[in-house]
């Protein structure tokens, strides 16, 4: 019961059109009512015909079945093309309130989830709930509709062969779905749940396979993929049976509905109560009626896919949703400085703290570095100043007002985290660029490309800033891509950028030059703020405040000046890096 509410509550979100919906069932009902149409006049012609009547009296069956047989194919067309515009918009909608509701919840949901998961939840499940219009609602109004119409005619001709017809309409319609319905609740879970894991292993196998095969994980990695793939196998198979045993059924139904209708209409004929063409008519008609009941079983199937799938999203959806209302935030003022702060914060995880006892101030015209080697904290503390995770203790505020996940979708606005494995789309430059602010100009686009050293590439592209990215279009390395997320970053609107390793996968040189320029630039710029967390000191002794972090606490605080002077340890980490200390 709970996974057909989560489905009528997904179904809620494909902002289903009723007008559409019915134009689709229309043309399902007029497309198996002609194929069954086409069966009736079809018998009549041929019983009629063998009585060898004049010509004339032939004329409109004749004429009937060449319309039929048209208008068949006809109204199949339509049905496809308005069945499927309800699916596709369904989807389309379903996708963008599905993404408006997880920017504007807790973050902490997707978190929680593997991103191969996360990838199949707003892929696969999407399409699985869409499919149920389509495959499942549709052809069960249209069954409905065509039964009982097929059912009127049938028994106005000769009641006891509609008795016989509802008889196997039972079987084809209720008893067989039912079965195929049961074969999928027993294998849907396990089956969802291995695609599930599938996706996860793939993706990660396919987008980070250097550090998968560098630590010598991939044999282990891909002995689980192999068994989950069997787990998949297992799954599908389980059910076959009962899959069988529903197509049996159906088999059954069909040929009995005629011999049953035989067997009760053939004594009414010897006995003068029956015409010998009605006969005809009433034994080979529900061979055509059994078109209609075909697609059923599938139909069931379908119904139990697609709650599984509603039920995986409608939980991503609840966990983003909870604790919102509890979360201790401010309203976002459209107006002020822009002076970000944090005191005192304890940030990490829902599972352990990795940073406490922090305090940060900045505002536009301001740089602050924030520099650690991995792990300690520096991408946890740049997204709970972001507001996408909540802090275990202390406040984070903007203009004095307190941040979190609830107001996360109207802090975006103003403060941007560009993670390090931030998303480049399969599109154009310029469109992945346009991401960040919807009406940005190719002369932004341009300076942007600029300042994060991708002017010169990007120039020597046959199609500039219209080249297209990704697997069909042209391929970009690790540094090229990294510096277009920078891009990114500076094109956005927002006057306070969080960069999380803005330089990884360039050499040390360009790295250095790269961060240092963006540090020298919004400390020109004076209307932007930008914090930089790096594992590297050399470029940054221009920010006006460093943060050295270390262990989960925070090592030294203070600028390049004044940490050269009175640190040690600040003194050891540049010599480390080849950096001449004055």
């Amino acid at each position: 019961m709970k996974r057909h509410n989560d489905l009528r509550r997904a179904l809620r979100l494909l902002d289903i059109s009723a007008f559409d919906v019915i134009k689709a069932v229309t043309a399902g009902v007029l497309a198996l009512g002609s194929a069954i149409a086409l069966g009736a006049v079809s018998a009549w012609l041929i019983a009629r015909a063998s009585q060898m009547p004049p010509v004339m009296m032939l004329s409109v069956a004749t004429v009937g079945v060449r319309a039929f047989g048209v208008s068949r194919g006809l109204f199949r067309y339509l049905e496809r093309l308005a069945s499927h515009v309800v699916a596709l918009k369904g989807m389309a909608a379903l996708r963008t309130n599905l993404y408006d509701r997880l920017s504007r919840g807790n973050i902490t949901a997707v978190a929680r989830i593997t991103r191969g998961d996360l990838v199949a939840r707003v892929g696969s499940d999407v399409d699985a709930v869409g499919d149920v219009i389509v495959k499942a609602f549709i052809p069960a109004l249209v069954a409905v509709v065509l039964s009982a119409a097929s059912l009127l005619v049938v028994g106005l001709l000769y009641p006891p062969a509609a008795l016989t017809l509802l008889f196997c309409m039972l079987l084809a319609g209720v008893l067989a779905p039912w079965l195929a319905q049961k074969a999928g609740r027993e294998s849907e879970q396990q089956t969802a749940q291995a695609r599930a894991d599938i996706s996860s292993l793939s993706h990660d196998l396919l987008t980070t396979p250097g550090p998968i095969v560098v630590s010598g994980a991939a044999p282990t990695m891909m002995t689980a993929l192999e068994g989950h793939e069997q787990d998949l196998y297992r799954a599908t198979d389980r059910n076959a049976r009962l899959e069988g045993l529903s197509t049996a059924i159906f088999v059954f139904a069909l040929v009995s509905s005629a011999l049953l209708a035989a067997l009760v209409a053939i004594p009414a004929t010897a006995a003068g109560t029956l015409n010998p063409v009605t006969l005809t008519v009433v034994v080979l008609m529900p061979l055509a009626v059994f078109e209609i009941h075909q697609g059923l079983p599938a139909a069931a199937l379908q119904l139990h896919t697609s709650s599984t799938a509603a039920s995986r999203i409608m939980a991503l959806l609840d966990a983003a949703d909870e604790n919102l209302n509890h979360d201790a935030v401010d309203p976002i003022s459209q107006t002020g400085t822009r002076h970000l702060e944090a005191h005192n914060l304890t940030v990490g995880w829902p599972q352990k703290p990795v940073l406490s006892k922090v305090n940060v101030s900045v505002s536009p015209g301001e740089t602050l570095a924030i520099v650690g080697p991995s792990g300690s904290g520096k991408s946890t503390l740049l997204m709970t100043l972001a507001g996408l995770i909540p802090p275990h203790f202390g406040t984070v505020t903007l203009d004095g007002g307190r941040i979190g996940p609830a107001n996360q979708h109207d802090l975006a606005q103003h403060v941007a985290f560009i993670a390090e494995d931030a998303h480049v789309f399969d599109t154009t430059i310029f469109e992945n660029l346009r991401a960040a602010r919807g009406n940005l100009t190719h002369d932004e686009a341009y300076d942007a490309l600029r300042q994060a050293g991708l002017s010169q590439w990007v120039e020597a592209l046959p199609d500039g800033l219209e080249t297209l990215l990704g697997p069909d279009g042209t391929t970009i390395s690790g540094g090229e891509r990294r510096r277009l997320l920078i891009a990114r970053a500076l094109c956005s609107s927002a006057s306070i950028l969080l960069l999380d390793e803005p330089a990884e996968h360039l050499d040390p040189h360009t790295a250095d030059t790269l961060i240092s320029d963006l540090m020298n630039s919004a400390a020109n710029d004076k209307k932007r703020a930008l914090v930089i967390a790096t594992h590297r000191l050399t470029p940054i002794h221009s920010a006006d405040t460093i943060i050295m972090l270390s262990q989960g606490r925070i090592d030294l605080t203070g600028t390049h000046d004044d940490l050269l002077l009175q640190s040690p340890t600040y003194q050891n980490a540049l010599a480390a890096e080849g950096t001449i200390v004055q």
